[in-house]
C-alpha cells in the first residue's frame, strides 16, 4: 500500500525512497529532502539526526500513566512522575541539538491526578526545561469546547490543556503576521462602553486606561493604531477535540497545530515531531508548504500516519 502511494504522488515521482525508515537505516536518508517517518524510540532516533536540522519542533509526548502503547521503550509508564519528566528532559536535550539556532519548540502536555492530587506535570516539565537552558516564551491555554464530561463533584471539570512555546535562543524565528486574529476592539464583539461609536473619532478613547498615551487613537488615526492584518494572536486557543477514525486514540487537532507551524517555520522549512502518533504535524506541514520528519515507536501508528498524510 505504501509503495503504491509513493509511486502515485507527484512529490515522490521518479524518487526511490522510503516513507517509513527503520532506525538502523537512518543513515541512508536525505535529511534535507525530509518528508519521512522514523520507526523507532524517540531518544535513540534523535541521536541519529544531524545538528541544526529543523526549524521548529511541535509535539505532544505520551501523557503520564494514561495509555499503554505496547512497546517496552515507551514513555508514560514510569514508576513515578519525576522519572517520567526526566525521560522527557533527555529527549528534549537531543531536540535542542537538532533544532536550528533560531528555532522554536511547541509542547502540548496534559496533566494527571495522582491520589486525588493534581500532579502539575506540564509546569514541572516547563520549569525543568527552563533550567536546561530553554527560553519559555509563552504558555498557551488550549480550551476544548467539546471536552469529555466528568462525573467529578468536588472540583471543576477540566476542559483545557497547556501548549508551551520555547525558544532555543533569544533571537528566534516567529512570524506573528501569519497567525493574526481579527480585531475585536470597536467591532460588534467589543466589550468597550460605546462600542463601535468610538471608531475613527478624535478623542474617541479615554486618556486614562490601557490606551493612555496612544496619540494615534486619541487623534482618530485608527489606521496607524491597529495592524491592518489583525491583532496579535492571543494565548487562549479554542479548538475542539479531534478524531481520526482509523486511530483508536486522540489525535492532535489540525486547528491546534496550524498556528504553530505558520508562526514557527517559513515555507520549505522542516518541522519535527518526535512523538508522531497519527501524523497531524506531518499532514498540516505539507498542507502549508513545509516539510516534516516524524519519529514514532509503534509500527502500526506509522502505517496509519503515512496512509493519512499521503492519501489526503
Amino acid at each position: 500500500m505504501l509503495d503504491y502511494i509513493t509511486a502515485n504522488l507527484p512529490l515522490f515521482a521518479n524518487l526511490d525512497r522510503k516513507l517509513v525508515v527503520k532506525i538502523d537505516d537512518i543513515g541512508e536518508v536525505n535529511f534535507q529532502q525530509a518528508n519521512f517517518l522514523i520507526n523507532g524510540e524517540a531518544l535513540n532516533s534523535l541521536k541519529k539526526l544531524p545538528d541544526s536540522l529543523v526549524q521548529t519542533v511541535i509535539t505532544s509526548p505520551p501523557y503520564y500513566g494514561q495509555r499503554d502503547y505496547c512497546r517496552e521503550e515507551q514513555i508514560g509508564i514510569e514508576e513515578n512522575p519525576d522519572e517520567y519528566v526526566n525521560k522527557l528532559l533527555e529527549v528534549f536535550d537531543e531536540v535542542k541539538r537538532v533544532l536550528k539556532e533560531d528555532g522554536t519548540l511547541w509542547i502540548n502536555l496534559g496533566d494527571k491526578y495522582i491520589d486525588g492530587n493534581l500532579a502539575g506535570l506540564p509546569w514541572k516539565l516547563a520549569l525543568a526545561l527552563k533550567e536546561r537552558g530553554w527560553i519559555l516564551r509563552s504558555d498557551i491555554i488550549w480550551y476544548k469546547p467539546n471536552a469529555m464530561p466528568s462525573s467529578v463533584k468536588n472540583r471543576p471539570t477540566t476542559d483545557h490543556e497547556y501548549m508551551f512555546l520555547f525558544a532555543k535562543s533569544s533571537k528566534y524565528y516567529y512570524d506573528a503576521d501569519a497567525i493574526r486574529e481579527p480585531h475585536v476592539t470597536f467591532s460588534e464583539n467589543s466589550k468597550m462602553r460605546g462600542g463601535r461609536n468610538h471608531l475613527g473619532k478624535k478623542g474617541g478613547t479615554p486618556e486614562q486606561g490601557k490606551n493612555s498615551g496612544n496619540s494615534n487613537l486619541h487623534n482618530g488615526r485608527w489606521d496607524q493604531a491597529f495592524h491592518p492584518q489583525g491583532r496579535n494572536k492571543r494565548t487562549v486557543w479554542e479548538v475542539p477535540l479531534s478524531k481520526f477514525r482509523e486511530a483508536h486514540f486522540a489525535v492532535f487537532p489540525e486547528q491546534l497545530i496550524e498556528p504553530c507551524i505558520l508562526a514557527g517555520s517559513s515555507e520549505g522549512g522542516i518541522v519535527l515531531d518526535p512523538f508522531f502518533g497519527a501524523g497531524t504535524v506531518g499532514l498540516v506541514s505539507m498542507k502549508k508548504g513545509r516539510k516534516f520528519i516524524g519519529i514514532e515507536l509503534n509500527e502500526d501508528y506509522c502505517k496509519i500516519a503515512i496512509k493519512r498524510i499521503f492519501s489526503t
